[in-house]
């Protein structure tokens, strides 16, 4: 996939997950009540300060869409936090049988959006030569 091509889907999926960070956390905590996207017994405190951070993550993830090589450190942030919180998740279901509900929810879901973000993302030596998705 030639660079110019990785950074429109690139644009593409930071919106798709900057939708899904502002308003899929909420919705799968509070409406759809997704077994493995709430805590038992239920901790609305900690449960809305996550609702709150994804959902400014997402808002940034918006913004970083319209030109996602001036805004690569987020884009990087996102990626390996995704990656680390998936991978910490992981091991804590994989030992406590209260969270395996996690290993078909918000596991996989981390870990996918820090392999896209990560693949996606040009290359440094590719940021020389791409233009702005807002060039063409």
């Amino acid at each position: 996939m030639d660079e110019l091509a990785r950074l429109k889907y690139l644009s593409w999926v930071l919106r798709v997950f900057g939708v899904i960070s502002i308003a899929g956390v909420f919705l799968m905590m509070n409406v759809l009540d997704v077994e493995s996207w709430t805590w038992e017994p239920r901790q609305s405190e900690y449960e809305q300060m996550i609702m709150g951070i994804y959902a400014v993550l997402g808002v940034f993830l918006l913004l970083a869409a319209r030109n996602p090589l001036q805004h690569r450190s987020l884009i990087q942030f996102t990626a390996w936090s995704s990656l680390v919180h998936g991978g910490i998740m992981l091991v804590q279901a994989l030992v406590d049988d209260g969270e395996r509900a996690n290993l078909v929810g918000d596991v996989p879901a981390l870990i996918l959006i820090g392999i896209v973000l990560w693949w996606l993302l040009p290359r440094e030596k590719a940021l020389v030569e791409a233009p702005s998705i807002g060039d063409r």
